[in-house]
This record gives structure tokens, C-alpha cells and sequence, in this order.
């Protein structure tokens, strides 16, 4: 299960790092490249494509589909503004919603309104035409339904219950330090109760009330949670709305669930780079990052939802793993202009 192995630590680091950048901008088209064969997809390291997909893609368009794996989500998108002057691929897929103004504030991408935009709902439908939403992943509280049940303990049922003495010791986050999972519950917290002082009492009592915090998604819930194949001890941990898909019995009942009021919505784009090597290929392959044969199997593949209207869901998802309709967001100007300062603000809450 793909993106339960890599997809999930999509770090929220600090963008500021030195790469070494080599070479000058190859600005040309298709026909005039030696390699005009080829389209490349820079993406993150949690990115999946079945290979009937990838065949039908090459197949129709003649291009053979290289892709180029560049870290988390944060990393993605540092390497993609550190690069602009010498593009490293054609498009770029996995910039998020936390990361989304910077990317358009470095001017990396060029407008591109794919086949198959109209059919994107309002609710993930973005103006600039430099960014395209490919997919969403609700990040959400699940809960160990078992041990719940075994305890006679009622579960949570939204964000502010994790802060009840009964939950004490029974919740564990990654850090939005490293992990954009755990970024998102954060701006999820400052959503909630308010950018001032409300996100911070709400992690202070996070915090009073013995809060695990570790630096992945996988630690948090592979080794903590006591509702994934490990022998966690913890029954609340932060995941995603599609991930009790992955635990399901042969009986198709999932052992988890996700809480459905307490989920931050992700959204992930694609672009077309500026300065790509080959621009023609780059729009056919948006194109089919929209086109029915890849939002079909991006579920399967990734463990998100698809953006075309549409789309089914794989069969048993509607019943344990339903698209959350009410996720809460945060204008992605907004996050760009506070998400150091508030990362910074929650490490000094937690410390103590």
C-alpha cells in the first residue's frame, strides 16, 4: 500500500537550504531537443502511478514519462524555487496547499488550464492558471474502534474533546516541524480556535494532557497507534480520512475511523515548469494528470481522493473511508505569511 509506506512524512520543513545548481535554463521546444521523447515529472517521493496508467499515457501520447523523486512536499517545492533558472524536469506534481503561495510568489510555473479543469468542483477549483489541483488528502483524528470498544470509552468526536482527562496519554501527533501531516493538524488548531492565543491554550492543554509528539507520520502511526499493524498504545492518532481503507478485514470492516469534524484539507498541484525543456509534452501530461485513466486509479495508487467530478471511489470507500464534505482550510496567502512564526510559536508551547 503505497501511500501508507512513503506518502505520509511529506515534511514541513524550513525553506531555506543551498543546492548546487548547475548549467543554464533549457528553453526549446520538443522537436528541437535530442531528447524529445521524453517528458519529466519532478515529484515528492510518495508518488504513484499504476503502471496500465503509465502505459496508456506513453501509448497515446508517444512520450515516454520519466519521474524524478525529490524528497517530501516541502522539499519538493524548495528544490523547484532553487532550480528555476535551470528547470529540473518538465512538470512538477505535489506542491500542497501549505506550500502553494510560494511557489507562485517564485514565478516556477507558466499558465495551463488542462483538459478536464471544468470538471474540478469549486471547492478545490483554484484562479491562478499556473497551478492545477491533481488530488486531496483530508488530514484527520483517527481512532482505534477495537480498543474503544474494549475500554467502554466513548471516542472523540472533534478537536477540542482530545483535550478531556479521558483522553489523557491516548493521542499521538507528528511534529509540523517534520511532517506535513502534522503541519496541517497545527494550522488545523490555529483555524479552529483562532490565530492568536486560542491554538495556543488549545496546545497547552494538548500538552497538559500528555500529547505524544514525534517527528513522522509513520512513527505516530506505525508505532504508537495501537489501530495500524503495530503494537501501538495509543488509540487517537492524526492520519488521513482514507486511511481506515488500509485497514480493513477480510470481512470488509475497518478496525479505524476516521473523525469527520476534525479534518484540514490538503490539496495537491501539478504545473507546468517554467523554462521546460519540452512544453508540448508537459501539457499533454497535465492533461492526463486530469484525464479519467489517472483520477481513477489515484485512490489505489496513493490513498487520496481524485479532483474530477465523477471519479468513483474504489468499492467499500463510501462506507470506510467517505469524503469528508466540511474540512476545514486556511487561505494558503495566509499560511505562507505565518506558517515559520507559528511553527516557531508551537515549539516553544511543547517544550516545556
Amino acid at each position: 500500500m503505497k501511500r501508507h509506506t512513503a506518502r505520509w512524512t511529506r515534511a514541513a520543513v524550513a525553506l531555506a537550504g543551498v543546492l548546487s545548481v548547475a548549467g543554464c535554463s533549457l528553453i526549446g521546444t520538443d522537436g528541437g531537443s535530442a531528447d524529445s521523447g521524453t517528458v519529466t515529472l519532478v515529484t515528492h517521493d510518495s508518488f504513484a502511478i499504476s503502471d496500465e496508467a503509465r502505459e496508456s499515457f506513453e501509448r497515446e501520447s508517444g512520450y515516454e514519462l520519466r519521474v524524478r523523486k525529490t524528497g517530501d512536499a516541502g522539499a519538493l517545492t524548495n528544490e523547484l524555487v532553487l532550480t528555476k533558472d535551470a528547470p529540473i524536469g518538465d512538470v512538477a506534481f505535489g506542491v500542497d496547499s501549505t506550500f502553494y503561495s510560494r511557489a507562485l510568489d517564485a514565478d516556477v510555473f507558466v499558465p495551463y488550464r488542462p483538459r478536464g479543469s471544468a470538471s474540478i468542483p469549486v471547492k478545490y477549483a483554484v484562479a491562478d492558471t499556473r497551478l492545477t489541483p491533481i488530488d486531496a488528502g483530508d488530514v484527520c483524528v483517527n481512532i482505534d474502534k477495537r480498543w474503544f470498544a474494549e475500554h467502554d470509552v466513548e471516542p472523540p468526536r472533534n478537536l477540542r474533546d482530545l483535550t478531556e482527562p479521558r483522553y489523557r496519554g491516548l493521542f499521538a501527533v507528528p511534529s509540523p516541524e517534520t511532517s506535513s501531516p502534522g503541519l496541517a493538524f497545527l494550522l488545523n488548531t490555529v483555524a479552529t480556535f483562532g490565530p492568536d492565543q486560542g491554538w495556543k491554550n488549545y496546545w497547552s492543554r494538548l500538552v497538559d494532557n500528555d500529547v505524544r509528539v514525534s517527528s513522522s507520520w509513520q512513527e505516530a502511526y506505525n508505532q504508537d497507534f495501537s489501530g495500524s499493524s503495530g503494537s501501538g498504545q495509543r488509540p487517537i492518532v492524526l492520519s488521513y480520512a482514507s486511511s481506515p481503507a488500509a485497514e480493513v478485514d477480510d470481512q470488509g470492516r475497518a478496525r479505524t475511523e476516521a473523525l469527520l469534524d476534525t479534518c484540514y484539507r490538503q490539496v495537491e498541484y501539478a504545473g507546468v515548469l517554467r523554462g521546460a525543456e519540452h512544453p508540448k509534452a508537459a501539457r499533454e501530461l497535465m492533461d492526463f494528470l486530469l484525464s479519467w485513466t489517472f483520477q481513477s486509479q489515484v485512490p489505489e495508487q496513493m490513498y487520496v481522493y481524485p479532483t474530477v467530478l465523477g471519479v468513483e471511489l474504489p468499492e467499500n470507500w463510501e462506507r470506510v473511508a467517505p469524503r469528508p464534505e466540511d474540512s476545514t482550510e486556511l487561505d494558503p496567502r495566509r499560511v505562507e505569511d505565518n506558517r515559520a512564526e507559528w511553527i516557531s510559536q508551537w515549539r516553544e508551547l511543547t517544550r516545556r
